[in-house]
């Protein structure tokens, strides 16, 4: 049994907020607060978390102009607390007066006494005034102002829906295990525990949910029948071709939904091998492959240094999803809005780039590899193969004939849909046999 928390729950998201700017994202520094947490306020500090860093370009901007200078770097998460003091004002119906309140207490819990009366005033300004109309696109969007530049500058007709897409809550979407039932029956499984679901658009084994779910109440989950994984993720296993016999590598596989995903497309594989640097993700490749009853040769590597790990027989088909950006996925970790900077994109670009090159000697003459991100910026996706293609005689672009995305000439483009798939990258590259 958890004990009531140490901090309150504003000053806990406010701890959550500082350690992503100094770094650290959701994922890391999410869970032990959570641990702290009292066991009825978990869900509401995911909540305020998730919110806060979605927003959060949008309230700093007017939190800046409602005070008359900044608070000094020490006080700075008293800064934070008022900003997901904001954030309930602005997008949660929790009345006003309560915010207050609440805020003040935790702004004395976190030992800055001296400065409940200054949260006191912006706050209540802030309740009585309304939100102001943001002044600059990245307030508005409440995205970093390189992000938005970068996006209208790349994708001049698509920046801004883009932007909004970000900002949205992202869909459950579902695979379905086609070894074990149909999409068809799972979903009439669905219907009969009373869960709204429809079938994706573009991917085969796709079910999208109407609300979200714990997956312990998606029926047969435990058993293997489901997986959750986004619909543009579903389509690398159609565009990998794969056929009984062949040999398979996922590069930068963890935590190996593509994996797993791969061995249900295609019964009868020669072996399939994951390989990922992280040993801390390698196990959840294994119980992902455990859960779904399924067997493949899980290594721990960098998939760029071969020599070390590759026992010189090659493959038919590789996939290669590279580390990028994951600007195509910031409605589901909007803390990359303040985690990113644009400083990374060449160093990430510099990665995808050698990773292609160490990984295309090891593909069969006659064999296919796939090139894809969770990115919408040129600069990791369709420059990427444009450039390696100069520089590999023997690489042919094969890109099928499909219903999705937008074709860059170097691959198909998907952007994050409102109510639809994330924002993904990809191209199909093959070796001609000699």
């Amino acid at each position: 049994m958890n004990h009531a928390a140490t901090l309150p729950l504003r000053a806990l998201a406010a701890r959550v907020l500082l350690a992503v700017e100094q770094g650290q994202s959701l994922s890391q520094c999410l869970p032990p607060a959570l641990a702290e947490a009292g066991d009825d306020q978990r869900a509401e500090l995911q909540a305020l978390s998730y919110g806060a860093c979605r927003w959060f370009h949008r309230l700093d901007d007017e939190l800046t102009g409602r005070l008359n200078r900044p608070l000094r770097r020490q006080d700075r998460i008293v800064h934070l607390l008022m900003i997901v003091a904001l954030f309930q004002l602005r997008f949660s119906e929790r009345p006003g007066y309560a915010v207050l309140n609440e805020t003040v207490e935790a702004c004395r819990a976190l030992g800055r006494p001296h400065l409940t009366g200054l949260v006191n005033g912006v706050l209540r300004a802030a309740e009585r005034e309304g939100a102001p109309t943001p002044g600059t696109d990245a307030a508005r969007f409440s995205h970093p102002a390189w992000l938005v530049d970068k996006l209208r500058h790349n994708w001049p007709d698509h920046w801004q829906a883009i932007l909004d897409a970000n900002n949205a809550q992202a869909p459950m979407t579902l695979r379905v295990n086609a070894r074990q039932t149909t999409r068809e029956a799972y979903l009439a499984r669905l219907a009969d525990i009373g869960l709204d679901a429809r079938p994706t658009e573009h991917a085969p084994q796709g079910i999208q949910l109407a609300q979200p779910v714990p997956v312990d109440a998606l029926p047969g989950f435990a058993d293997g029948a489901v997986s959750v994984q986004d619909e543009a993720a579903q389509l690398c296993t159609g565009l990998l071709d794969l056929h009984p016999g062949q040999r398979v590598l996922d590069a930068c596989a963890a935590p190996g939904g593509k994996t797993c995903a791969i061995l249900e497309a295609c019964d009868g594989l020669a072996g399939v091998v994951a390989i990922d640097e992280s040993a801390d993700r390698l196990s959840r490749i294994d119980e992902n492959l455990d859960r779904l009853g399924l067997d493949a040769t899980v290594l721990q590597g960098d998939a760029a240094d071969t020599a070390a790990w590759w026992n010189g027989e090659p493959f038919d088909r590789i996939l290669l999803d590279v580390p990028c950006s994951a600007t195509g996925v910031i409605r589901r970790h909007p803390d990359i809005k303040l985690l990113r900077r644009e400083s990374d994109i060449t160093p990430l670009a510099g990665v995808q780039m050698g990773l292609l090159e160490a990984l295309w000697p090891l593909l069969k003459p006659g064999g296919r590899l796939v090139y894809a991100t969770c990115s919408v910026f040129p600069q990791e996706n369709h420059r990427i193969i444009q450039r390696f293609g100069k520089q590999q005689p023997d690489s042919r672009l094969a890109m099928p004939a499909v219903a999705w995305g937008l074709d860059t000439g170097h691959g198909r483009q998907l952007f994050p849909e409102i109510g639809g798939h994330d924002g993904f990258f990809y191209s199909v590259l093959e070796k001609p046999e000699p």
